[in-house]
């Protein structure tokens, strides 16, 4: 964790902050183009500013650029060393300006200081650095052949990439992408989700500080109609990963069949368990882990585990230190350290959570603490909210909510258990806590799920893949190696020896 300083210290930062609105391309930003969206402090519902909504003009220009240095060889085709030193540079300028790209991102998305530090100080220049790092370690292979063949299995950069982004972790889910995709050799375009767009803006100008060539990296910000849709049907962009919400999934998944036939990669949304066994102890470390599971930044993230499901000896228990617990998280203000919760992103995702969870209440479950918005002037807030009685069959335990809530589903057995863990669409992430090594090996093997983390809730780190089954995701994978296959072509070499 970096280390915090004062909410007064953040808030000059905060002051003092230049917003990029045009769209990066070709190693600058652009002028030109009349089309804008409003963008909204959450924390405020002020306008911060105006931002490019970019064309299907723009989406050609980019590609157009990163074709021609994607042909060139500038990068794809760049000794392994080369792009290793850039990356690490790239590494280093970002923890050089981490409470810059850390306010600007708490501004934009709501987001507390305390995590965006965290993420934008540690996780996002850790990827760039242990991606740069594999650049020259990672080999093809020599097939076994007679004595008059011999053939080689070589990975190559797949070409041009789309890399369309979340709003729920703008910069750390830029990275889980964009670092993979160009230690590949890609040349890479990103889109940021329109509500928070600023800090992949500023990260392009670190780029090309860092040494990234003109053309192998462009940002275009812009709404998912528009923008997003050129570049899922752009004909000359090989290959999209999209981080996002099921039902955008599916638009690109219908966009690569009417244009290239593109590959997809889709890590999209989920309805995590956590699951409490008979044979837990409810410790400080389960509660922290629940509590983090469910309202981890603001529960707009989609591993949250929001159906908690707990054995009815130790429900109540649980319950009691859970609403304890949840009674001391601050929510208010994102850049004051000792903000716990933030704001909801905008306006529209705000009345959302608030919907849904009187939704929870009139489908009987109790809502025993939090789920209002009283006591905040301005901005999208709300309480962190726990319900108990919820049922497997009620909206709040099938669909997700993505906010700040909680839901304690009482079971009387592991096969209960179990039942309600599987019945759901989604498939990205459960967490499990149990003294039983062989129950905790036997739901790892029965959950159909892409992350399962035991007795702590986790979703791993840059060395282990995330993503999801079902309906939460394609085969493809964020982080690890695995990563670095979405943006990798294979060929086969076959020589005839004379």
């Amino acid at each position: 964790m970096s280390s915090l300083s004062s909410h007064d210290h953040y808030r000059r930062i905060a002051s003092s902050l230049t917003f990029h609105s045009q769209a990066f391309i070709d190693g600058d930003y652009t002028s030109g183009g009349s089309d804008v969206f409003e963008n909204v402090n959450p924390a405020t519902g002020e306008i911060l500013g105006t931002v490019r909504d970019c064309s299907i003009q723009d989406v050609d220009r980019a590609v157009a650029s990163a074709r021609a240095v994607f042909k060139a060889g500038t990068w794809s085709r760049s000794a392994p060393e080369f792009r290793k030193e850039v990356l690490l540079k790239l590494a280093a300028l970002v923890r050089e300006n981490k409470e810059e790209l850390a306010v600007l991102e708490s501004v934009d998305s709501g987001k507390t200081i305390k995590d965006c530090l965290h993420e934008i100080g540690n996780e996002v220049p850790t990827f760039f650095q242990w991606y740069a790092e594999a650049i020259d370690k990672v080999f093809g292979k020599v097939v076994p052949t007679g004595e008059t063949v011999a053939s080689f299995i070589v990975k190559e950069p797949a070409g041009v990439v789309g890399l369309v982004l979340p709003w729920n972790f703008p910069l750390l889910m830029c990275a889980w992408k964009l670092a993979p995709a160009l230690a590949s050799g890609c040349s890479a375009i990103v889109k940021p989700a329109e509500q928070t767009p600023l800090t992949a803006l500023r990260l392009a100008a670190l780029a090309t500080e860092a040494g990234v060539p003109p053309g192998v990296l462009s940002v275009l910000p812009g709404l998912g109609e528009t923008t997003g849709q050129a570049i899922g049907r752009h004909s000359d962009i090989d290959i999209v990963s999209f981080t996002g919400s099921t039902e955008v999934g599916r638009h690109f998944l219908k966009y690569s069949s009417e244009s290239n036939l593109k590959p997809i990669g889709l890590e999209m949304g989920g309805k995590s368990p956590f699951i409490i066994l008979e044979d837990a102890d409810i410790t400080d470390n389960l509660v922290e882990s629940a509590v983090n599971a469910a309202f981890w930044n603001g529960g707009q993230n989609c591993s949250a585990n929001m159906r908690q499901i707990v054995h009815r000896k130790l429900k109540d228990e649980f319950l009691h230190k859970v609403i304890a617990k949840t009674k001391t998280m601050v929510v208010g203000n994102p850049l004051d350290p000792d903000t716990a919760i933030g704001a909801m992103v905008t306006q529209e995702h705000f009345e959302r959570v608030r919907n849904y969870i009187e939704i929870g209440r009139g489908e009987g479950a109790s809502l025993l603490h939090g789920g209002h918005s009283e006591g905040h002037d301005r901005g999208f807030f709300i309480n962190p909210a726990v319900f108990e009685g919820v049922q497997g069959n009620m909206r709040i335990a099938q669909e997700e909510i993505f906010g700040p809530v909680l839901g304690v589903m009482e079971v009387a057995s592991f096969e209960e258990a179990l039942e309600l863990a599987l019945d759901t669409d989604y498939g990205l992430h459960a967490t499990v806590f149990t003294k039983s090594i062989d129950k905790a090996f036997r739901l790892g093997r029965l959950l159909p799920c892409g992350t399962i983390s035991i007795n702590g809730f986790s979703e791993g780190d840059v060395k282990t893949p995330f993503g999801g089954y079902k309906r939460s995701g394609s085969l493809a994978r964020d982080k690890g190696l695995e990563a670095m296959d979405q943006y990798l072509q294979t060929k086969t070499l076959w020589f005839s020896l004379s």
